[in-house]
């Protein structure tokens, strides 16, 4: 186990990207490596542009930690496992530096950064049907002993939200499989997957996904293509958006895609996205659920995720709509406005999801 690190290294997949150490305030300070600065792109792009010097985090939203190795923390589900498993390896997590808990991520996080001295647990993959992993979740959820918690925090990597899950690779293809947590329906699994195949048909797009042992949800991980490690960076990590409180608008998150992505048919997906949450009630549209994917520089809105009707902060969307918590979709189209968003492109998109909706066969106990 490493603790109280000084300094540790930041990898972009396998080529060195710079360097982050610890300040006396706890603050983290940041330095790109000279040959990432002549060869590569800006990680963060609002808050670590591609230049030399230091940089230096600041205090909140992430705790002195930069949004975009925040990004590979984990959070709910992980976090509870992680600090579990270092309770019953004798340490206190309170003790930890956010350098510390990144050594922890090391090569097991989602996207494509990886953090060297790594803390390598001593795991050895077995392979494992979905329901052993569903029988540990239970088990944890309970506060019952399981000899298991060590290849939980190895499944588990750095994903975050709190829902349990693990990342598991079935025929060659790298999947995250989300279990209910104990607030859930039973059929929480089969609720997601409905919603996922009725999002695609909205024109949304997702990652393939499935319906494991006919009620566990899976969906293909996208930082991951023919093994190689796919940058991903969230928007509350790219804005200093808080995701545990109210903290952005769709107003800010259009406009945050098309200055990212230079690409208004990026905006449209999002737009997309938001007419859905909306008439599908999904109201848990916070930071971290929306998220933008980097390939040599080139931004693009990531593949949605965690589409399906939830509550919101006392029943408000999470994410405002024109700077509604409970909005209409005529708000839609004032954000449009506001993205020089084509109110007609708007006023089809609006049509074709409300239209495709309607007609879904969804089950009838998963309708509205």
């Amino acid at each position: 186990m490493v603790e109280n690190l000084k300094l540790i290294e930041i990898f972009l997949d396998s080529v060195r990207l710079g360097r982050l150490a610890l300040s006396p305030d706890k603050r983290c300070l940041f330095e790109y490596d000279s040959d990432w600065i002549r060869t590569g792109y800006s990680v963060s792009p609002f808050y670590l542009p591609l230049k030399s010097g230091l940089f230096t985090a600041r205090a909140e939203p992430f705790g002195g930690l930069f949004g975009v190795f925040d990004d590979s923390l984990p959070d709910g589900w992980g976090k509870l496992l992680i600090d579990r498993w270092l309770v019953s390896s004798g340490i206190k997590p309170g003790n930890l530096t956010k350098l510390d808990r990144l050594s922890l991520v090391g090569e097991s996080g989602m996207g494509a950064l990886i953090y060297r001295p790594a803390c390598n647990n001593t795991f050895t993959e077995v392979l494992r049907p979905i329901s052993f992993y569903a029988d540990e979740v239970k088990k944890i959820l309970n506060d019952e002993y399981t000899g298991s918690i060590e290849e939980m925090v190895n499944k588990a990597g750095s994903s975050g939200g709190a829902r349990p899950k693990v990342m598991v690779s079935i025929d060659g293809k790298e999947w995250l499989i989300k279990f209910g947590a104990s607030s859930d329906p039973l059929d929480v699994g089969l609720i997601e997957y409905e919603y996922s195949l009725l999002a695609k048909k909205c024109g949304i797009e997702m990652a393939e996904t499935d319906l494991f042992e006919r009620k566990y949800f899976g969906v293909r991980r996208f930082d991951r293509e023919t093994g190689k490690r796919i940058h991903v960076h969230s928007a509350a990590g790219l804005l200093y958006a808080s995701h545990r409180l109210p903290s952005m608008d769709y107003n800010d998150l259009l406009k945050t895609a098309l200055i990212l992505t230079r690409d208004l048919n990026e905006v449209e997906k999002l737009f997309r996205q938001m007419v859905f949450n909306i008439i599908i009630g999904n109201k848990d549209d916070h930071a971290k659920n929306f998220s933008f994917v980097c390939r040599s520089g080139h931004w693009k809105v990531s593949p949605a995720y965690d589409l399906l009707p939830s509550d919101g902060f006392n029943g408000n969307h999470a994410t405002t709509v024109n700077g509604k918590g409970q909005p209409s979709l005529s708000d839609c189209i004032e954000v449009a406005k506001a993205v020089s968003l084509p109110v007609k492109i708007a006023e089809r998109i609006i049509s074709e999801v409300k239209e495709t909706i309607k007609n879904a066969s969804l089950p009838s106990s998963l309708r509205n």
